[in-house]
């Protein structure tokens, strides 16, 4: 059965982001990566976080992530400031609540498709790991690859064993950073097409960040960075 977060008042974002700006030292002063980053996400909305190379969407969703800390201003996800947490304190919401998907899969290699998205799981303390992750490698296509490890299956393979595994918690935000940038057209095509067709059935929100501008209209909102700051937004 489906996880339903429809529970949640829709006029609440489950993302807030106030007054958000990284500084990191540089030489003998400090290089502003982002500033004044002000941004509400809605449940079940899908982001799409576009811009040039260097203009600061990583950083940005890593922070949204609570993966690093800003310099200034405050991230909330579903009501909880992951400024205010320690850094073990943003780790249990993180495997609670969001779920990774990455350009480069982030596999354990020592691992079997099925431990891959076990892992997670697991280590969130939730029962019937083996049979959550077996029946979600089934779900993106991969029932006959359980055994098989990352250097046996090809690189749309590996990202759907990362999108069983993202999905596999039943999150409510997914961040996904540049998932197709390492796949050829074809295939990147069908790895968005089971991303969306996951995300809707489970209405999670999902925070892109992409350089391909295809994948970024298909999602409900598109905002643009340009040397740190948010530029314009379109939906």
């Amino acid at each position: 059965m489906l996880p339903n977060h429809s529970f949640q008042d829709p006029r609440t974002p489950i993302l807030q982001v106030s007054g958000l700006g990284k500084q990191v030292p540089f030489a003998d002063q400090q290089l502003t990566i982002l500033a004044n980053i002000n941004l509400a996400i809605a449940p079940a909305e899908s982001l799409a976080i576009v811009g040039a190379s260097g203009s600061g969407k990583s950083t940005l969703l890593g922070l949204m992530a609570g993966l690093d800390l800003p310099s200034a201003g405050s991230v909330m996800i579903d009501g909880v400031d992951l400024t205010r947490l320690s850094e073990d304190g943003r780790a249990a919401l993180r495997a609670h609540k969001v779920g990774f998907v990455f350009q480069s899969f982030q596999l354990v290699p020592a691992l079997t498709a099925l431990e891959n998205v076990m892992l997670p799981l697991e280590l969130a303390g939730k029962p019937e790991a083996r049979s959550i992750a077996g029946d979600w490698l089934q779900r993106v296509g991969l029932g006959q690859r359980l055994q098989h490890y990352p250097k046996q299956l090809s690189g749309g393979e590996q990202q759907r064993v990362a999108l069983a595994r993202a999905f596999a918690g039943s999150p409510k935000i997914l961040f996904a950073d540049e998932p197709t940038g390492n796949l050829d057209f074809a295939t990147g095509r069908q790895i968005s097409d089971l991303l969306f067709s996951l995300n809707r059935q489970l209405g999670t929100t999902l925070v892109l960040v992409t350089h391909d501008q295809q994948l970024a209209a298909r999602c409900g909102r598109q905002i643009r960075l340009h040397g740190g700051e948010l530029v314009t937004e379109t939906s």
